[in-house]
């Protein structure tokens, strides 16, 4: 596996660990963008907080960074309804920029994490890779 890649994967796993840890920190940050209609906002606060620092630390784990990186995408997905309610109800966080085009600019966003991730969904060895392709393969 590339350098680069590997680089990229250190900081998506160390930036979704501080942001996790941020859960904790200044949960009531987090709780205002939980959209109203979900039930227990400061416990889901929380539990995503939980699992991005889990889905952080095991990026870093080889034996369960595929898994992670599943994981991680799973909670983009999960978290992409209260970045729409920030960005349609305009919600203001503190050092975080209030403008529109920011608002706009958040939401794709997202799916760049997703692709980040699904970057690691993918064997690291090569020879796995073709062990996997070859099963693929086999079914056939």
């Amino acid at each position: 596996m590339s350098k680069y890649k590997e680089l990229l994967r250190v900081i998506l796993a160390i930036s979704i660990i501080i942001v996790g840890i941020t859960h904790f920190s200044s949960p009531d940050t987090y709780v205002k963008i939980v959209p109203p209609q979900l039930p227990y906002p400061w416990e889901l606060v929380y539990i995503s907080g939980v699992f991005e620092v889990l889905g952080g630390i095991g990026l870093l784990v080889p034996n369960v960074s595929q898994f992670s990186a599943w994981g991680l995408i799973a909670l983009f997905i999960a978290v992409f309804p209260a970045n729409i309610n920030m960005a349609v109800n305009h919600i203001h966080l503190d050092n975080i920029p209030d403008s529109p085009w920011f608002q706009v600019v958040r939401l794709p966003f997202q799916a760049v994490l997703i692709a980040w991730a699904w970057w690691y969904t993918k064997p690291s060895d090569p020879r796995q890779q073709a062990a996997i392709i070859n099963l693929e393969e086999a079914d056939l």
